[in-house]
């Protein structure tokens, strides 16, 4: 089977390899050096010529002469690597020049990556564009895999919101159904029915959440972090008023938390995720839930533990996978996306999260939000 260079070579003619000289019968020496399947030579006799052909041909690599009229080889290597179109053309030297380490230093810092010198040895110049040639065909092949994968991330999200689409259509459809048969039947005292008609409406809403959730994490894989002034203090406590966990459970912030430089609406949404798990699913008559926030080196660690259920350690990695909840399916209110989309936002942005827990001991979650 085919590697996908290979393939990438099959597929294109080959590489363009600009020759450059004041001398012609140097650039037919060379050529006929060189000569090999798959390689198309151009060739210039000047610097200026140089830089024109290499702005109208798909020039792969250059071999330069260094000492010309007019334009030497170095000011020419200059432009290459100063124009975003060109700077990734190999350049190899092919000079003269006396071998002393400041007049290679010159033009590894113009840009060449080699150099070969006059009178030129013939295996060694053969061998080393051969290598060069080879870098070529796989940083080609590296760009076009890197298309194919951004056209398929493409598809790909135009499928999620195609299907999302379609599907909701026919769930609000259900929806409304429900309704209006439980409407009707507001007067009737079949329970039954009206139990039926409850799971079928709990179900579509769920289902609907759900579809909700997948193009949420479809976006926070494509988000932009904005960096703001937060207000530690204040910023938690209004994430904290926003849940509003019941009186028997009580949340305790950090004091003297300080004032730190991050996106807020993502770091809300985690926030928001963890401290609102923490109380949904505490199942202590007096429930308890910690914030707190440790400065480390490169990056802030948030902590949020409680004192509920726990998590068998079995089930630690399962959380953070989409769909995946360890509530009943009947739980509208667990899709089993949210932490997945905290997950993506928190490594999105260079950070980790960890949990720590035990059934029966509580739950603590830690993540890094990178500063």
């Amino acid at each position: 089977m085919k590697s996908h260079m290979e393939n990438f070579m099959v597929e294109n003619t080959g590489i363009h390899i600009l020759l450059v000289d004041d001398k012609k019968e140097n650039l037919l020496a060379l050529e006929d050096l060189l000569e090999k399947e798959g390689r198309i030579f151009h060739k210039a006799q000047s610097g200026n010529e140089a830089l024109k052909m290499v702005l109208n041909k798909p020039i792969g690599m250059v071999l330069l002469d260094v000492q010309m009229p007019d334009m030497d080889g170095f000011e020419v290597a200059k432009y290459l690597k100063s124009n975003p179109k060109t700077k990734d053309i190999a350049i190899i030297f092919v000079t003269a020049i006396s071998k002393e380490k400041k007049y290679a230093l010159k033009g590894f810092d113009e840009g060449a990556v080699d150099y070969l010198y006059k009178p030129l040895d013939t295996n060694i110049t053969r061998a080393k564009v051969n290598v060069f040639e080879t870098l070529y065909y796989q940083q080609q092949a590296l760009k076009s895999s890197l298309q194919q994968i951004a056209q398929m991330n493409k598809q790909l999200d135009d499928f999620v919101h195609i299907v999302s689409h379609d599907l909701k259509t026919p769930l609000n459809g259900i929806l409304g159904l429900v309704e209006w048969v439980q409407e009707d039947l507001d007067g009737y005292d079949n329970e039954t029915v009206k139990e039926n008609l409850e799971h079928i409406r709990r179900s579509a809403e769920n289902l609907s959440s759900m579809i909700t959730g997948v193009l949420e994490y479809s976006k926070s894989s494509k988000i932009t972090y904005k960096r703001d002034d937060i207000d530690l203090d204040s910023f938690i406590s209004d994430i904290i008023k926003l849940i509003l966990p019941p009186a028997h459970i009580r949340v305790e912030l950090q004091a003297g938390l300080p004032v730190i430089k991050g996106d807020h609406i993502k770091l809300q949404q985690v926030l928001q995720n963890f401290i609102g798990n923490a109380v949904k699913y505490n199942d202590k008559a007096e429930g308890l839930v910690k914030i707190s926030m440790e400065e480390k080196p490169n990056c802030y660690e948030f902590t949020i533990s409680d004192n509920g259920p726990g998590i068998d350690p079995k089930n630690h990695q399962r959380i953070f996978q989409l769909f995946q909840t360890l509530n009943p399916i009947s739980d509208i209110d667990s899709t089993g996306v949210g932490l997945t989309i905290v997950k993506s936002i928190v490594e999105n942005q260079g950070g980790k999260i960890h949990v720590d827990s035990e059934l029966g001991k509580g739950a603590s979650f830690t993540f890094q939000w990178m500063k």
